[in-house]
């Protein structure tokens, strides 16, 4: 019986794992498939407290992990497949290294970016490629760049781009956007911005060169084929939190990521949840790490309540 299990392996849950295992109480976290989260697929990061000329992202991510173990964090590789409560208010996960039982459970298990689905994008992440306007914008200055997206969130970071780049070009795949009507006055109105309607990117260039150099677009009415010169791509068409694993036994919004009150807690006595499995607002690394300290605090005293 473990005192804690923490899944998932980005700044929330080693973060949480840090804090969990200088209280002593000897944390598992269980990394899940893309073990340190979506830190390990940029490259250089300028906004995380402390680092004053910038870090890797998977160096971020080795230093957390190192840190946490140092202080007697186990972590395990492997994913979690079902959880389930036990009469007793302990729980059990399936996991493909056996059943695992725990006092308290905390869910770091982020969310994913949804993607394109072309060859190069994942090739280019990080390199030209990216789905974090706030994270990777000032590498862009005086550059022209490419949102695709058509919703708020991509009208939001269109108009944010347009701080750093010479021009951003919005690729939306209908002849109207689905934004609000704010979001949409304020990317039409700004010079910066130009539209390519009813358009889809059909690739990302260059792959050879390691960084992107241009979009080939092609029109949905006409058939019509468009390359377009671009130092960066940034795809805003939404992100899916990792929460089908708990579908029908905690609470989430509409969306699919999970409810929080009270700090981290969930609508489950002794589960808490922390970074972008609850934030879909902010999804910063330093935010994400905030919420995995809050997680750990929560889980701590939660335990020391019911006699542990």
């Amino acid at each position: 019986m473990r005192n804690i299990v923490i899944i998932g392996s980005g700044p929330a849950g080693l973060t949480a794992a840090l804090y969990t295992a200088r209280a002593s109480l000897s944390p598992l976290v269980i990394e899940g498939l893309d073990a340190g989260g979506q830190l390990m697929m940029t490259t250089e990061v300028e906004n995380f407290p402390g680092f004053r000329d910038g870090i890797m992202g998977p160096d971020l991510m080795a230093n957390m992990r190192a840190q946490a173990e140092r202080f007697g964090a186990e972590i395990m590789q492997g994913r979690v497949s079902a959880v389930s409560a036990n009469p007793d208010s302990t729980f059990t996960l399936t996991t493909d290294q056996g059943p695992i039982q725990t006092r308290a459970l905390i869910i770091a298990t982020g969310a994913s970016a949804k993607l394109l689905g072309l060859p190069n994008e994942r090739a280019l992440m990080g390199h030209g490629v990216s789905t974090c306007a706030t994270c990777d914008g000032f590498f862009f200055r005086g550059r022209p760049i490419a949102v695709v997206g058509g919703g708020d969130s991509a009208l939001e970071e269109a108009n944010f781009l347009t701080r750093f780049a010479s021009k951003v070009t919005l690729i939306h795949r209908r002849d109207t956007l689905r934004a609000s009507k704010i979001m949409q006055d304020k990317a039409t109105s700004n010079p910066k911005i130009e539209f390519e309607w009813d358009s889809e990117v059909l690739d990302i260039k260059d792959v050879a060169k390691g960084e992107v150099s241009s979009i080939v677009t092609r029109n949905l009415k006409t058939g019509a084929t468009k390359e377009i010169p671009v130092d960066g791509v940034f795809v805003a068409i939404g992100h899916q939190p990792n929460t089908s694993l708990f579908t029908g036994w905690l609470e989430m919004d509409a969306t699919g990521y999970l409810i929080t009150k009270d700090g981290s807690k969930t609508s489950v006595p002794g589960v808490f949840a922390c970074g972008d499995v609850q934030d879909h607002v902010y999804r910063q690394a330093i935010t994400a790490a905030g919420s995995g300290c809050m997680a750990a605090l929560d889980a701590e005293r939660y335990l020391e309540q019911v006699g542990h």
